[in-house]
């Protein structure tokens, strides 16, 4: 039988060992899914109810798995739905392919029904490749080097097949002029800095006296590295959001997250120290590192155009972080655990009690804070954690404390809204074994949430642990906008664009076949929790949520967030008045060392 162009890109995937690809089906890749039945669907189609979140459920496959993502979609609409998606894997470092139709080659150029161009609309997006297949023999050498350059480069690549090309009798490129042949596989490296880089580094970092080191997601296959240094210099370390799991959070001289969703004890160690290492990470607020000419600085990336950014580095080291560290680590010398490392240790204990007692503040009816504390004590060893945009991003911050296996991640660089639940279920088809849970706002929930769980109910069956648990932060508000607005532009909420309807999430879980329950009451929030995750089933649990509990930056004090507080509403009612003097309140009890301040060791030096 004559193979068609279909069934060799099908087959080219399975030469790459892809095993999933992320689709929504549309008549611009009709070819292709007639070779997906041809070939048994091998790699298999998994449908999404959403080109947008068959994108998203590619990158939380890729991000999960560290292999390829793959997502495919139609000429015109699909293909311009996959974008946000794809544009999320680019900024976050993602290696993802998306495989496009386009309408027939003799259509283009005459304003077809769904004609789009594609390379143009894709240049940025696919930056590093971006190809159009308009003849048999070109089609290898544009998947190889698709899957080969989203690996090398870490980021999104594209192939543009046109219907007519995908119905062509396959031929592959000859030993001839101006024929491409190509080959398979892509070899594992891992560069490093040349030795007298390595030499400058160690002579920086041993000169510090008050080291600190921020690591990034590049810094997750360095996890022993970064201990051992750690160990050697007494530093603490702070984590990018998005290298939350590339080092345990119970480790005591870990500091948490940094930036606005961050830590007071990661402000106060950037605040502090005179020396600094960035290790695989682009974190992007300069603001919440030193201070210029306050600390000499060092920085380790894999990729040469990423260094120098943020912050005037010393040094630039251009290399694979756990490589790197080993070349670094024998030329540094061993400091004693002083002053500085104690006092890291101890201002990181303290942020846990805090965190304890803001999750203990009262709220109506729930405080939002206390149902993600709850659920750290509850995590699976082996837990993968996704979490949305919005508030819910600041409590899986600062409350869920990753150690061992735990996996997570979110919209890092993009931020986007809707990714959390197709995260989840993208990484559930690379680990099928493993609990996911995925931290949900009611708008992102609303967005797209609510359709993606129709995914989860088509699929979960096929998994060996069926617990994907979604917990949903359900506060009628578009929250973090709505406290953006209040402490960066005064404003009090604008109700027509942030309010939003009441909506029976769990309700919805259980018409199609999933589990679900409703939570009003703080005594119920353990219990729900515990459920979930001893179910037999995919589960949603409907939070009601206080929207007045505020998520409070690292660096606020407390008359920054009152006057935020007074902005909730215009006018002298009592019923203002009430809303801002609970904010006080709870503001009051949340800030870092404003409860029992008094009975802290060191108050009365504070004062003076």
């Amino acid at each position: 039988m004559t193979s068609k162009v279909s069934d060799q890109v099908l087959q080219r995937l399975r030469e790459w060992d892809v095993e999933h690809v992320f689709g929504y089906a549309g008549d611009g890749i009709n070819g292709l899914l007639a070779a997906w039945g041809r070939a048994d669907d091998r790699p298999r189609f998994i449908q999404g109810r959403h080109e947008e979140m068959c994108a998203f459920e590619a990158v939380g496959y890729a991000k999960f798995s560290g292999r390829v993502g793959v997502c495919a979609a139609t000429s015109g609409p699909g293909a311009i739905h996959l974008l946000n998606g794809l544009y999320d894997a680019k900024l976050d470092h993602v290696p993802v392919v998306a495989l496009v139709g386009q309408t027939d080659r003799s259509a283009l150029g005459g304003s077809y029904q769904q004609e789009v161009d594609l390379v143009s609309l894709y240049k940025d997006v696919a930056s590093d490749f971006c190809a159009m297949v308009t003849v048999p023999e070109q089609l290898p050498n544009a998947i190889d080097r698709a899957v080969r350059t989203a690996y090398a480069r870490r980021t999104v690549t594209a192939v543009i097949i046109p219907a007519d090309v995908q119905e062509l009798d396959y031929a592959p490129p000859r030993h001839a002029f101006k024929m491409v042949p190509s080959s398979l596989g892509t070899a594992a490296y891992a560069p490093v800095p040349a030795d007298d880089e390595i030499a400058r580094a160690a002579e920086l970092l041993n000169t510090g006296e008050k080291v600190a080191v921020l690591i990034g997601q590049g810094a997750r296959g360095a996890r022993a590295e970064v201990e051992e240094l750690a160990a050697v210099t007494g530093a603490g370390v702070a984590k990018a959001l998005l290298g939350k799991d590339a080092l345990p959070d119970d480790l005591p001289y870990v500091t948490g997250a940094i930036g606005l969703l961050g830590t007071r004890p990661s402000y106060e160690l950037m605040r502090d120290c005179d020396t600094l290492l960035v290790i695989g990470s682009s974190f992007p607020y300069t603001q919440f590192m030193p201070e210029f000419g306050q600390a000499r600085a060092v920085q380790i990336d894999i990729d040469p155009y990423m260094v120098g950014l943020r912050y005037p580095f010393e040094i630039n080291l251009v290399g694979d972080a756990r490589q790197t560290l080993r070349l670094l680590l024998p030329q540094l010398e061993r400091k004693k655990h002083g002053k500085w490392r104690k006092k890291i240790e101890k201002d990181t204990a303290r942020w846990w009690e805090v965190m304890q007692r803001r999750a203990a503040v009262d709220a109506d009816p729930i405080n939002p804070e206390y149902v993600v504390h709850t659920l750290d004590g509850l995590l699976p060893e082996d837990v993968i954690l996704t979490a949305d945009s919005g508030s819910a991003a600041n409590w899986y911050a600062r409350h869920l404390r990753l150690r061992g296996r735990m996996r997570g991640s979110l919209s890092g660089t993009l931020a986007t809204m809707g990714p959390g639940v197709p995260y989840a279920i993208g990484a559930k088809f690379v680990h099928p074994g493993r609990p996911a849970i995925a931290l949900v706002g009611d708008g992102a929930m609303q967005m797209n949430g609510m359709a993606e769980l129709i995914t989860a109910a088509k699929y979960w069956q096929e998994w060996d642990d069926p617990r994907l648990v979604v917990g949903v932060l359900n506060n009628q508000d578009l929250n973090q906008v709505t406290w953006e607005m209040r402490a960066m532009s005064g404003a009090p909420q604008f109700l027509p664009s942030q309010a939003l309807p009441d909506v029976p999430y769990a309700d919805f879980a259980r018409t199609i076949g999933l589990g679900g329950v409703r939570v009003e009451k703080p005594g119920e929030v353990e219990d729900a929790w515990r459920r979930a995750l001893a179910a037999d089933r995919p589960y949603v649990i409907d939070f009601r949520t206080d929207p007045a509990v505020p998520p409070i930056p690292p660096h606020a004090s407390l008359d920054q967030i009152e006057a935020a507080a007074s902005s909730i509403l215009h006018g002298d009612s009592d019923r203002a008045g009430m809303i801002r003097q609970g904010i006080k309140a709870k503001v009051q009890e949340m800030l870092p060392g404003s409860r029992h301040r008094e009975d802290r060791p060191g108050a009365a030096d504070e004062k003076s």
